[in-house]
C-alpha cells in the first residue's frame, strides 16, 4: 500500500510545480521577446532599401527647404510668408514695367530718387523749428573694412573657382561635360536673341519664386517623370556616344592620366 502523503510533502510539491511552470513561462517570455526585436528590425531595413530606391531630382536627399539653404531666403522662394513673398515679387514686377516698358533708365531712376529724398529731408529738417517738431533722425550708414574684405574675398574665391571649372573644360579632359557646357551657352545665347539682359534676369527671378514651390508641392509626380525622362535620354546618349563621342580622337591629356 501506498503511504498518505505528509502535509510537508504536499506543500513542497505544490510550490516545486507552481515554480517550474512560472520557470516554463519565463522562458516562454524571454523567447518570445528575443524574437520580437528581429521582427521589428526587419521592417525598417526594408523601408530603408525601398526609400534609397526612389529617385529624386538632381539627387536630392533633403527638403527642398533645406536644399535651398534654409533660412528666410528659402523662406520666400517657398512662400511661407505670403505677404513677404507677394511684395518681392511684386517690388521686382514694378522695376522691371519701370525699366521695360515705362523705358526708364537706371541711372536716371536713381538721380530721381535720390534728389525726392534728400528735397524731403531737406525741407523737413528746416520746416521742424516752424512747426514745432522733431527734425528727422536720419540714420548713419557706414561700411565696416572687415565687411568690405569678407565680400571681397568671397567674391575672390567664386572668381577663382569659376576659372578652374573653365579651365578643366577647356583641357578637354571631360568631354560629356565640355558638350554640356557648349549645349547650354548655345541655349543662353538663343534665349538672348529673345530678350534683353533686363526681361532675361526677371523671368529667371520670377522662375525662382515660382518653380521650387510647385516641385515642393508635386514632388512626387515631377520625380517620376524625371526619371522617366533621364533613362531616355541615357539611351539616347548611348546610341549617341556608340556612334559620335567614340571615334572622337582623346586628348594627350587623357593619355596621360590613363598611363
Amino acid at each position: 500500500m501506498a503511504e498518505p502523503e505528509s502535509l510537508v510533502d504536499k506543500i513542497y510539491g505544490h510550490h516545486a510545480s507552481a515554480s517550474s511552470s512560472d520557470s516554463d513561462d519565463d522562458k516562454k517570455k524571454s523567447k518570445h521577446d528575443v524574437v520580437k526585436p528581429k521582427v521589428e528590425d526587419d521592417k525598417p531595413s526594408t523601408h530603408d532599401s525601398v526609400k534609397s530606391k526612389i529617385f529624386r531630382l538632381f539627387g536630392r536627399e533633403k527638403p527642398v527647404h533645406k536644399v535651398l539653404g534654409g533660412g528666410k531666403p528659402a523662406d520666400v522662394l517657398l512662400w511661407r510668408n505670403k505677404k513677404i513673398s507677394a511684395s518681392v515679387l511684386g517690388g521686382a514686377t514694378v522695376l522691371w514695367v519701370f525699366f521695360e516698358l515705362l523705358e526708364y533708365h537706371l541711372i536716371t531712376l536713381v538721380c530721381h530718387l535720390l534728389i525726392l529724398s534728400l528735397a524731403v529731408f531737406f525741407l523737413w529738417s528746416n520746416a521742424s523749428t516752424f512747426i514745432n517738431k522733431s527734425p528727422p533722425q536720419i540714420p548713419k550708414v557706414q561700411l565696416s573694412e572687415r565687411t568690405v574684405l569678407d565680400l571681397a574675398s568671397a567674391l575672390r574665391i567664386e572668381l577663382n573657382r569659376s576659372f578652374h571649372i573653365l579651365r578643366d573644360i577647356a583641357s578637354g579632359r571631360d568631354l560629356k561635360t565640355f558638350l554640356g557646357v557648349i549645349a547650354v551657352l548655345w541655349i543662353v545665347s538663343v534665349v538672348g536673341k529673345w530678350f534683353n539682359f533686363l526681361t532675361l534676369f526677371y523671368i529667371t527671378f520670377v522662375l525662382l519664386h515660382t518653380l521650387p514651390v510647385i516641385y515642393e508641392k508635386y514632388d512626387v509626380q515631377i520625380d517620376a517623370f524625371s526619371e522617366k525622362a533621364l533613362i531616355e535620354f541615357k539611351k539616347q546618349y548611348a546610341v549617341f556616344d556608340a556612334k559620335v563621342l567614340s571615334k572622337i580622337p582623346k586628348g594627350p591629356l587623357k593619355e596621360k592620366k590613363k598611363d
